[in-house]
């Protein structure tokens, strides 16, 4: 393997969406360099912010029916039951939802259809609050699958302004397959089946793609994995 090869494989990837921030970060970095050293320092100190916060990895996702993944980096903030956002059409019942904040590149945490996406503009008040699931901007998805139909929510916060969305209504896509990002991070949340198990506890930290955070099924057969 060459030296170059060597050092592409220590790296990173970084998303597309973050290239053109990266850009200009780095070109506000050269300016104040020469307008003067130490604010160039703190600029340069951005820009590697934003390339980690930009990064997108590849996930190795477990792969069996009736598990679900976790549709963002970040800490596990609340699980507890909640009726859905009215506009995802999963009833008025309190179901099963877990939240996940400060999180950027959002996956699918389950296999299935896009039923149903639903765009709303709101307010941007802190999206750790209860109350953001309702107010804030956010974009939602209706997953259906074999096992019932998973609500997964992208909740714009006090920084956040932008949500992306990589999916149209109709597609199929895989446990752990890319359908979105939230500039610059924020909160997602996933509302599961009745009856469905949380695998995960407040606090604990997940990875997109990989953590285990629920379960459709009563029993656990042998996982198998892939890379996406």
């Amino acid at each position: 393997m060459s030296v170059l090869a060597s050092i592409r494989s220590q790296l990173v990837p970084v998303h597309r969406e973050g290239l053109p921030f990266i850009g200009m970060f780095a070109l506000a970095s050269l300016i104040l360099f020469w307008l003067w050293s130490p604010l160039g320092w703190l600029a340069t100190v951005a820009t590697l912010w934003c390339v980690y916060f930009f990064r997108d990895p590849e996930r190795v996702t477990p792969l069996r029916e009736g598990i679900v993944v976790a549709p963002a980096d970040g800490r596990v903030s609340r699980i507890t039951n909640a009726v859905p956002p009215a506009d995802l059409y999963l009833g008025d019942r309190p179901l099963p939802r877990i939240s996940i904040f400060d999180c950027h590149v959002n996956r699918s945490p389950v296999v299935g259809k896009i039923e149903r996406i639903a765009y709303h503009k709101g307010a941007f008040v802190s999206a750790d609050l209860d109350k953001a699931s309702e107010s804030n901007e956010r974009n939602g998805f209706v997953i259906a699958t074999t096992k019932g139909r998973i609500g997964v929510v992208q909740i714009a916060g006090l920084v956040a302004r932008r949500i992306l969305c990589f999916v149209r209504e109709g597609a199929t896509v895989g446990a752990g397959e890319r359908i979105g990002m939230i500039r610059f991070g924020s909160r997602v949340d996933v509302y599961l089946p009745e009856g469905a198990k949380a695998l995960v506890a407040e606090g604990q930290t997940a990875i997109a793609g990989e953590t285990i955070i629920a379960d459709l099924r009563t029993v656990n057969p042998q996982l198998t994995f892939r890379v996406s």
